[in-house]
């Protein structure tokens, strides 16, 4: 029960054949059997859970069900629950610090009737791309091997998505944080185009999106998300989110390998990522490469501009709760003490370079229709560490496929290419056209239905 996918639970409610109840259960008994080395969860509501899956339950035998009636979700402790814990993955928050309010993701999914049974873990202000924390005794771990990280910052939804404790999951993501984790992981992580789904509080290219095991939960998720809020400003227009019909033979798809800056690709993931490109070219696609279109200026700008940020956010807090950041993010932080205006405006501009540059390489004179790239240019790495380098310094050198389309707001799907030799899995990365949620959702699917089998889900350890 612990490996159904979403849709399944939805079809078999319908039937009759599995309850609500059974399935809160036995996801309640899968993350119980798993968390003692996995550290996904910060809090688990299970007595709450029961009584909404009882409601869920009563509802599907009057045939009344909502969308996501009974479906089994988690949240990510920064999606703000009235009254639930609030600390944002830092010790340096207060013990007592609850969310006042309820951010648009959690509503979309409540309305829907799905039961958020438990909130995930989180590094330090979403800040690291592991699960490392100030907070939580234990970083979150990767199922397909404990030493490892499952990525970050949504760390506790990948763990929690590859171990079985549900089908549906919800991250963020700010530079690859639903992204990374779900290639690490052998996920489908789903960063929508900027405004798809509503969010609060917004942020410059910061997203809520699914963490699923298949496209079609990603999809049937992102149909309940993409639900309009008016807290939002940036919010989209309506418009279609499920995967539309593509014929593969009419497509252009670029294949970028050189991300132009950042740590270069290891040849286990370029083979895995270029196999998924000829896979397509097979079918009919005309698959060309796509060069560099990245540059140092851009990663090193937006690094100073999000370190100015979260300096000027932590030198605000009391001294005794500076202190409890952690303090790879208080060493990460302290050159932006001393940056100056022109520095700080610099480091903004870039944002719009990075947009630009990004919407460029899909616009040429001859335009993709997408854009086939690797999530990450490593595998997971060991769970202790908050970055591949585990470098203050040089934080943000396995980020550089992901981080230019949150800036250009434009849907990336992460979803699994292959293993590494040693069995970790591979993230290959879709890209498409602004606003063309529906379009990579479609190319997911159409990839599942291309790649070799996949190996089992790490549900029982290893």
């Amino acid at each position: 029960m612990s490996a159904l996918g979403a849709a399944e639970l939805l079809a078999a409610y319908r039937s009759g054949t599995l309850s609500p109840v059974d399935v809160m259960q036995a996801v309640l008994a899968q993350a119980a059997a798993r968390e003692g080395e996995l550290h996904a969860l910060c809090a688990v509501e299970a007595d709450a859970a029961l009584v909404a899956a009882r409601a869920s339950e009563a509802r599907w035998r009057a045939g009344t069900p909502l969308a996501l009636d009974g479906v089994p979700v988690t949240l990510k402790e920064n999606i703000a629950v009235p009254g639930a814990a609030y600390r944002l993955g830092t010790a340096a928050t207060p013990d007592d610090a609850v969310a006042r309010f309820e951010a648009p993701p959690a509503a979309r999914l409540r309305e829907a009737g799905a039961i958020a049974w438990a909130r995930t873990t989180m590094p330090d202000y979403g800040m690291l791309s592991s699960g490392l924390s100030s907070l939580y005794p234990e970083p979150a771990r990767n199922p397909w091997d404990t030493s490892l990280t499952p990525g970050g910052s949504s760390a506790g939804a990948a763990a929690a998505a590859a171990a079985g404790y549900g089908p549906l999951h919800l991250g963020t993501d700010i530079g690859g944080s639903i992204r990374l984790p779900a290639g690490w992981c052998g996920l489908v992580g789903l960063k929508p185009s900027h405004g798809r789904v509503p969010i609060q509080p917004a942020y410059a290219g910061r997203v809520a999106g699914p963490l699923t095991r298949t496209v079609d939960d990603a999809a049937l998720m992102l149909a309940t998300l993409a639900r309009p809020d008016a807290r939002d400003a940036t919010q989209l227009p309506p418009g279609a989110v499920l995967p539309r019909p593509l014929d593969l033979r009419s497509l252009r798809i670029g294949l970028w390998l050189d991300a132009g800056w950042g740590e270069a690709p290891q040849p286990e993931v370029l083979a895995a990522v270029t196999a998924a490109a000829r896979a397509f070219e097979s079918q009919g696609a005309i698959v060309e490469p796509v060069p560099a279109f990245t540059t140092r200026a851009m990663a090193d700008g937006i690094d100073r501009f999000w370190r100015m940020r979260s300096w000027l956010d932590i030198s605000a807090l009391p001294p005794e709760r500076r202190v409890k950041v952690l303090p790879y993010i208080l060493d990460w932080v302290a050159p932006a003490a001393r940056y100056d205006g022109a520095a700080v405006f610099n480091g903004y501009s870039q944002m719009q370079a990075l947009r630009e540059a990004a919407n460029a390489a899909m616009d040429g004179p001859q335009p993709f229709d997408f854009v086939l790239s690797p999530v990450s240019p490593m595998p997971a790495y060991p769970a202790h560490q908050a970055s591949p380098l585990h470098d203050p310094a040089r934080p943000f050198e396995h980020i550089a496929f992901t981080l230019p389309f949150n800036m250009s707001e434009q849907p990336a799907l992460a979803i699994n290419a292959g293993y590494m030799a040693a069995g970790l899995p591979i993230g290959l990365q879709i890209i498409g056209r602004r606003f063309d949620d529906a379009g990579v959702l479609a190319l997911g699917a159409w990839w599942e239905r291309l790649r070799p089998p996949q190996r089992p889900w790490p549900l029982d350890g290893r």
